[in-house]
């Protein structure tokens, strides 16, 4: 075992969100998405996140920690994936699901696309179209059992652009750095009026032993249907959010 797997295993077992999560098979696939990352990165500048300590706890444990709130076999859209978080490391760890990246930044999409490709990721595809549009797509709406979305946007935002694409009885999670009890009230009416019910409110610390992260995953079931109206487009989403 390389010194970078023995680190990314030691890390994601200081930390109860992340505990016996990551083995050395799945260290072994994330250095070499790391490697590659760090690579493509001087050219695409996928992510200001450089070194090894703040990749692994910032990128790797932090997407893991949504492992295992994720069904077996479950169907789940990543809104906003960036350069493939957490959409990649889920991926890695639950090769019994399938992860659609969507992401409105061609060069970020195109990145996922082939670095699942690459490394053997087969339950990735990804999608080069706003959540919106998706939303109002037959093919896609209401058809995921989760949705996430890590660190994009205001929980009210979030809820208009992912619950849509959820099916009743499947979920939102929203993985934020830290969420406020305002922000939280703010966003009770989009809730409502989407079809959904805060289920939980998760608050936890990521550490490396040196460097600590407040983190918040915050779980909206979806009880009924979202109604046809919505998700709005971007302009009326960003101008007068629910």
């Amino acid at each position: 075992m390389t010194e970078f797997q023995k680190r990314l295993i030691e890390v994601a077992d200081l930390n109860d969100a992340t505990k016996n999560l990551i083995d050395e098979a799945h260290a072994s696939v994330m250095e070499s998405l790391t490697s590659h990352m760090l690579k493509i990165n001087e050219e695409l500048n996928l992510t200001a996140i450089k070194d090894t300590e703040g990749v692994i706890l910032k990128h790797l444990v932090d997407s893991s920690a949504i492992v295992p709130l994720i069904p077996n076999g479950a169907r789940v859209v990543d809104i906003g994936c960036g350069g493939g978080f957490p959409t990649l490391p889920l991926s890695a760890l639950r090769g019994d699901v399938s992860v659609l990246a969507v992401d409105s930044v061609t060069k970020k999409v195109e990145y996922v696309k082939k670095t699942a490709e690459l490394f053997s990721l087969t339950g990735v595809s990804v999608s080069n179209r706003r959540a919106e549009e998706l939303g109002k797509d037959a093919s896609y709406r209401e058809t995921f059992d989760i949705a996430c979305a890590r660190a994009v946007g205001k929980l009210n935002l979030l809820c208009e652009l992912c619950l849509p694409l959820c099916k009743v009885g499947g979920a939102f999670i929203a993985m934020k750095s830290k969420t406020t009890k305002e922000e939280l009230k703010e966003a009770e009416n989009a809730i409502s009026l989407l079809g959904g019910k805060c289920e939980k409110v998760i608050n936890y610390t990521l550490t490396n032993g040196t460097e600590s992260l407040d983190r918040t995953i915050v779980i909206i079931r979806k009880q009924t249907r979202t109604p046809e109206k919505y998700p709005r487009n971007n302009s009326q989403i960003s101008k007068k959010p629910l």
